[in-house]
């Protein structure tokens, strides 16, 4: 028997911390398909890649594309360190009021500060993984750098947030912190 893969072993780890926690296929669930239809609507299909490339938390359970099958093991390990952070904010928050902060504040579409909070955390998490698993020159990677502002201000998420330049330098903040915290400013 094969030892199981780093992000197998974070699932374990999720499972301890989170009882209850389980990984299921969006193509498995209605619930993922009617979603992905509210999302076609309201962003006009600008989100058309929901069933394919986004992972969900609802719960205890990560919701996953199909694209995650093929995903490269330190991909889905990246990808575990940011939706952990999903379930440790349904944990502090409650489900009622994290569904409510992350679909309501301001608007549920084109200004949506409660899903900006909640997804600047998420996304801090992503660029320390990013940092600690592919080392700094991957963190101060421009494309990284779009391919996350764009998630801010585009119709991925809503436009949650679409002022590009708040999204930036909260961005370029975040790099600065985790290179100063990893002792490679310099690097």
């Amino acid at each position: 028997m094969s030892e199981p893969s780093a992000s197998e072993r974070l699932i374990q780890e999720m499972t301890r911390e989170f009882p209850g926690f389980r990984l299921v296929p969006k193509r498995e669930s209605p619930l993922s398909k009617l979603i992905d239809l509210g999302l076609r609507l309201v962003t006009f299909g600008g989100q058309r890649e929901y069933m394919t490339h986004y992972h969900t938390v609802l719960g205890s359970t990560l919701y996953t594309p199909e694209a995650w099958e093929t995903t490269p093991d330190l991909d889905r390990l990246i990808t575990l360190r940011h939706e952990r952070v999903h379930l440790r904010q349904r944990r502090r928050l409650s489900f009622p009021v994290m569904a409510f902060v992350y679909m309501i504040p301001f608007f549920p579409v084109g200004l949506a500060y409660g899903r900006a909070r909640l997804e600047w955390e998420a996304y801090e998490e992503t660029l320390v993984a990013t940092a600690e698993l592919r080392g700094l020159a991957a963190l101060r990677s421009e494309s990284l750098r779009q391919h996350i502002v764009r998630r801010f201000t585009g119709a991925d998420y809503g436009w949650m947030w679409p002022f590009r330049s708040v999204v930036e330098r909260w961005y370029d903040r975040a790099v600065t912190k985790i290179e100063m915290s990893l002792g490679g400013a310099a690097a």
